[in-house]
Formats: C-alpha cells, sequence, structure tokens
C-alpha cells in the first residue's frame, strides 16, 4: 500500500503542474489573473471552493492524526498542499502515515 500512495502523490505532483508550468510560462507568476481564472465562472468556483475546503479538512486530519501518531514535520504536508496541492499532499501523508502504523506495531509486538 505505501508504494501505491508514492506513486499517487507523484501522480497527484505531475497532473496539477502539468497545467501549472504552461501558465506560468505564458503569464509568470501573475497571481491575481490566476485567482481571478480560479473563480472565473460557477464552475470554476466550485472547484476551487471544494479544493479550499477539502484542505482545511486535510489540515485539521494532519494536525490531529499526526499529534496523536506523534509523526514529525507535520508542517511539511500543509507546505506541500500550499505548494503543490492537495492530490500530492494526501496521498504524501497517509503513506507516511501508515510507515508511523506499522513501526509502532511492531514496537508493540517485541
Amino acid at each position: 500500500m505505501q508504494i501505491i500512495y508514492l506513486v499517487l502523490a507523484i501522480v497527484g505532483f505531475v497532473v496539477p503542474y502539468s497545467q501549472l508550468i504552461p501558465f506560468v510560462v505564458d503569464h509568470g507568476l501573475n497571481l491575481s489573473l490566476f485567482w481571478s481564472q480560479s473563480f472565473a465562472n460557477q464552475a470554476s468556483s466550485a472547484f476551487s471552493l471544494d479544493l479550499f475546503t477539502s484542505s482545511l479538512v486535510f489540515w485539521i486530519f494532519v494536525l490531529k492524526e499526526g499529534t496523536k501518531l506523534q509523526m514529525k514535520f507535520l508542517w511539511v504536508y500543509i507546505v506541500v498542499n500550499l505548494i503543490i496541492g492537495l492530490s500530492c499532499a494526501l496521498p504524501l501523508f497517509l503513506g507516511m502515515r501508515l510507515t508511523k502504523l506499522k513501526t509502532q506495531l511492531l514496537s508493540e509486538a517485541t
């Protein structure tokens, strides 16, 4: 399962950036244009607001679950979410969470 999460994290990086890189090449780091296009119509607004809401839920999940499992560097997943996207940050966190759970199970068994 960890390999699947890693592959999904890579896909979650490649797919969004396949659209972001051409935008940056064409328009530079024009954040106001990016923001206005993110809310250009009701359909794109729905996707953008869904992403913001899902990201907020993800941040809460990372902080609660990561703290409970005593995971380190929880801020990294939030930064990945902000810089790359939820599609990369979520499988990355789930993969690292699975690793932590397996480590805890092994230490409890000994």
